[in-house]
């Protein structure tokens, strides 16, 4: 089993704030794709990290769903996706193996 985790940030890099429907959107298409979701939307997560010599910043929220194989190609393109409908150049998705106790 795997835990898989969006990372989406709450503004653009000019920062605008995504409409809340966007997000509503993504929890709907995970929902139905993987039988249900968790969303962490409420206290945004502060990333932080270097780059070209500066600290960035991003509030983000975190959405969840278990799947028990990962299918990289649907990743892929759903990754491209979100990265074209949330206007960033990367966004994090990451797969976690656990075991169900």
């Amino acid at each position: 089993m795997h835990l898989v985790q969006i990372l989406l940030p709450l503004a653009d890099n000019a920062g605008r704030r995504f409409d809340g429907a966007e997000y509503g959107r993504v929890r709907t298409e995970l929902s139905e794709r993987f039988g249900g979701i968790t969303s962490f939307t409420r206290a945004p997560a502060h990333g932080m990290w270097k780059e070209g010599g500066h600290t960035t910043h991003d509030d983000i929220v975190v959405f969840e769903v278990m799947a028990r194989e990962i299918d990289h190609t649907w990743w892929e393109n759903y990754r491209a996706e979100l990265e074209r409908r949330f206007r960033q150049e990367t966004l994090v998705i990451r797969a976690i193996r656990v075991e169900m106790l």
